[in-house]
């Protein structure tokens, strides 16, 4: 990886990337973005209210004009919205300067990280394993298909997911 080149960190809410990003940030002194925090902070208002008031699409145009506002900063480890990487040129936007890292989790895995959040408005109102696994199946493709690098991290610590990320990007 290039010294200053950036980390994305995609896959399902609740895979682990904002605990992964802090991790990556502490140990390698990077700086550290979350995409929703960005579009929370640019739209004055929280995802589940954008979600309610403008729906998913106006979202979805909101992290596309968050990766194009990333795409200048360097040494920055992204931790990316669950569905960023639905949209090609968000994929495209990325792979300009960051190793995109896609990190995984079986669907009970999924619930068990995410069960007590209400800022999932995805999940809202369902709430189980099934419907998980359906949505991430559905998103499977998209993500293998941007992904430079996969790493499960089911029965993981976040020390072990980050130190197999950085062994993986050579960042030693």
């Amino acid at each position: 990886m290039e010294a200053n080149g950036n980390i994305a960190l995609i896959g399902f809410m609740g895979a682990g990337k904002s605990t992964v990003s802090h991790y990556l940030r502490d140990k390698l002194g990077m700086d550290e973005v979350e995409t929703d925090e960005m579009i929370v902070e640019a739209e004055g208002m929280a995802i589940t209210e954008i979600f309610d008031r403008y729906k998913e699409p106006y979202f979805r145009d909101c992290e596309s004009r968050a990766v194009k506002a990333l795409q200048h900063r360097s040494r920055v480890v992204i931790s990316c919205g669950g569905g960023l990487v639905l949209r090609q040129e968000n994929v495209t936007n990325l792979k300009k300067n960051s190793r995109i890292v896609l990190l995984t989790a079986s669907p009970e895995t999924i619930l068990e990280r995410v069960k007590d959040s209400s800022e999932r408005p995805v999940l809202n109102g369902h709430m189980n394993t099934e419907y998980i696994a359906q949505l991430m199946e559905k998103r499977r493709e998209a993500y293998e298909a941007a992904a430079d690098l996969v790493i499960s991290t089911d029965g993981k610590t976040v020390e072990e997911i980050g130190e197999e990320l950085i062994h993986k990007l050579s960042l030693r």
